[in-house]
C-alpha cells in the first residue's frame, strides 16, 4: 500500500479517502491533516464529485492524536507558552472541524476498527455513520487529563445527545458497535467483509440525485440545526428558488411523471 497519508480514489461521482497510516492505528498525523484538510477545502468547488466515502486502513479508523507526540511534547500542540499551544490546535487539528463544518459535499464514515479521541470526533464530523461488529468508539481524552480540543465537544452532543456524550466524555468508556448503533452513533453495523462496499453503495444512492440538490439538502439540514423555525423556513425558501432554477430539478420532475429513469448533468 501507498505511504501516502490519506489514499484518495475516485469512482464517479465518489471520492474514497482512506487514512493510511495503519502503524500507528491511522494517528492523525501532521500529513494526513494536510491531505484530509486539502481535499476537504477543495471538494466544494468540485462539481463533479456527490459524495464521499471516509475509511481507515488496517484493523483501525483512527486512534487519534499522537501519545508519544504528547510524551516527547514535540509537536506543536503540546509544547511552548499557552499561547503557542492554543496556536497549534489552531493551525493543526483545528483545521479538519473547519473543513468539514464547511463542507456541503455529504461524507459517509465507514468505521471499520477503533475511533478513540480524536479518531471518534473525527467520525462524528461525517454526516453518516456504519460500522464493522469490529468499530469501538471512546471519547478518551481524559485518560491523557486533556480536553477534546478537536471540535468533539461541539460534534459529539449533535450526534449521540448531551447526556450520552457527557457520559462519553467523562467515563472515557469505550462503546462497542451494538451500543453505537442503539444510540444513533452509527445507523447500522454490518458484516466487516462487506463495510466498505456498504459505504460505497449508500454514497452511490446519494450520488444517484441532482449534484446541486443534495449539497444544499445538506447544507439546510446543518444551518437549520442553529436557526429558529422562521428563519429555517426563509433559508429553504431561498435555497428552493436555487434549485427549482436548475436543469437538473426539471429532469427530475420530467422523468418521475414519464416513468423513466432520469439523465442528471449537474446543472
Amino acid at each position: 500500500m501507498s505511504d501516502t497519508p490519506v489514499l484518495i480514489e475516485r469512482r464517479g461521482r465518489i471520492a474514497i479517502l482512506t487514512l493510511n497510516e495503519p502503524k500507528t492505528r491511522n494517528a492523525l498525523s501532521d500529513g494526513v491533516i494536510r491531505d484530509l484538510v486539502s481535499f476537504l477545502r477543495d471538494a466544494n468547488g468540485d462539481a463533479s464529485l456527490s459524495a464521499i466515502v471516509l475509511t481507515g486502513a488496517g484493523d483501525a479508523f483512527s486512534s487519534g492524536g499522537n501519545v508519544q507526540d504528547m510524551y516527547r511534547r514535540s509537536h506543536a500542540m503540546f509544547a511552548g507558552s499557552p499561547h503557542d499551544m492554543q496556536e497549534g490546535y489552531r493551525n493543526h487539528i483545528q483545521q479538519i472541524p473547519l473543513a468539514f463544518h464547511d463542507l456541503d459535499v455529504p461524507v459517509v464514515a465507514a468505521v471499520n476498527g477503533v475511533a478513540v479521541g480524536a479518531g471518534c470526533d473525527l467520525a462524528c464530523m461525517a454526516d453518516i455513520r456504519i460500522a464493522s461488529p469490529a468499530a469501538k468508539f471512546a471519547e478518551s481524552f481524559l485518560r491523557v487529563g486533556l480536553v477534546p480540543g478537536d471540535g468533539g465537544a461541539w460534534f459529539l452532543p449533535r450526534v449521540v445527545g448531551m447526556p450520552r456524550a457527557v457520559e462519553m466524555a467523562l467515563t472515557c468508556d469505550m462503546v462497542d458497535a451494538e451500543r453505537a448503533e442503539r444510540w444513533g452513533l452509527v445507523t447500522r453495523v454490518v458484516p466487516a467483509e462487506r463495510l466498505l462496499d456498504e459505504a460505497i453503495a449508500l454514497a452511490e444512492k446519494i450520488a444517484a440525485f441532482p449534484p446541486r440538490s443534495v449539497r444544499l439538502n445538506k447544507r439546510l439540514m446543518r444551518k437549520s440545526a442553529a436557526m429558529s423555525l422562521p428563519d429555517s423556513l426563509e433559508l429553504a425558501a431561498a435555497f428552493q428558488a436555487i434549485v427549482q432554477n436548475t436543469a437538473d430539478q426539471a429532469e427530475a420532475v420530467a422523468a418521475l411523471v414519464e416513468k423513466r429513469a432520469p439523465n442528471y448533468t449537474g446543472k
